[in-house]
């Protein structure tokens, strides 16, 4: 499917798509062709939904991996071979809303300090600091730091939606990083991989993270994300607003940002019940 895969990756870069979400498409896709060993612009509605089956019931997948085959099956269809009046009725599969369990600064600590080496140390510290996604921790340059007195931030390059953003450098973060400098002496890449020749992989960086985890014998916590998770909540914990949490995050609706409201132990442990409120009978 060489020359599918072309047209394809033609159509996304045109639609301004995510490296990554490129990446991830293409993949769906030739997992689905691969199943059936050939092209997948020979296959009918019918074939597409048993695949999707076959996903679900056999494959166990989660959910969202499926709707992300989902999304990448009807792009080929719709965007690059053009049928978008075909009758191609495949549900999207509704992913279980669940909140995740978020690390407690006791945690946080425990985490980074089992971290097995300076730049696995420093790589989650600033995850964590600056509340950053795993593709945007990966991609920092030395460049994206600003430390003069006035500035103080990182810049994120291209996050999600491909738009940039600053977010926090503190004083500790940065002490941090120019620890981390004078050890490791990285070069364009904050965090390059083996080669040096690139930004570091990121299945190197969430082996770092289980890593660190299992030896702080934290049992909770999902994959690096959940530092993500742990920073906003825990500025919200700390009397921080909304809305900077939202830029910081770079998150486009408040909306998305107000989950962490469900999280922040401070905004239950802090409140009042209208029990307590009742005047005495």
């Amino acid at each position: 499917m060489s020359t599918l895969r072309q047209r394809m990756t033609e159509a996304m870069v045109l639609r301004g798509f995510a490296q990554r979400t490129q990446e991830t498409y293409l993949n769906c896709v030739s997992k689905l062709a691969k199943h059936y060993g050939r092209s997948p612009d020979t296959l009918d509605t019918a074939a597409i939904q048993a695949y999707l089956l076959h996903l679900i019931t056999e494959r166990k997948l989660a959910y969202a991996s499926v709707n992300q085959a989902v999304c990448a099956i009807r792009f080929l269809f719709a965007v690059v071979l053009g049928q978008r009046d075909a009758a191609f009725e495949i549900p999207m599969a509704k992913v279980p809303q669940r909140l995740p369990q978020i690390l407690t600064r006791d945690e946080v600590g425990r985490l980074l300090n089992n971290a097995h080496d300076i730049r696995a140390r420093t790589l989650l510290t600033t995850t964590y600091a600056a509340g950053l996604r795993l593709s945007e921790v990966c991609t920092l340059q030395l460049t994206d730091i600003e430390s003069s007195p006035e500035r103080m931030c990182l810049k994120v390059r291209q996050g999600k939606g491909g738009k940039d953003r600053y977010t926090l450098l503190s004083p500790r973060l940065l002490e941090i990083l120019r620890l981390y400098w004078q050890a490791c002496r990285p070069r364009g890449w904050l965090f390059p991989n083996r080669a040096g020749n690139g930004p570091i992989d990121h299945s190197t960086v969430q082996r770092s993270y289980h890593a660190a985890r299992e030896a702080a014998g934290i049992e909770h916590g999902g994959g690096i994300h959940s530092l993500r998770h742990a920073f906003a909540t825990h500025l919200l914990e700390a009397g921080v607003d909304l809305h900077t949490i939202q830029r910081l995050l770079g998150h486009g609706h408040v909306g998305t940002t107000m989950r962490y409201f469900h999280l922040a132990r401070s905004h239950l442990t802090g409140t009042t019940s209208p029990l307590e409120l009742l005047m005495p009978g």
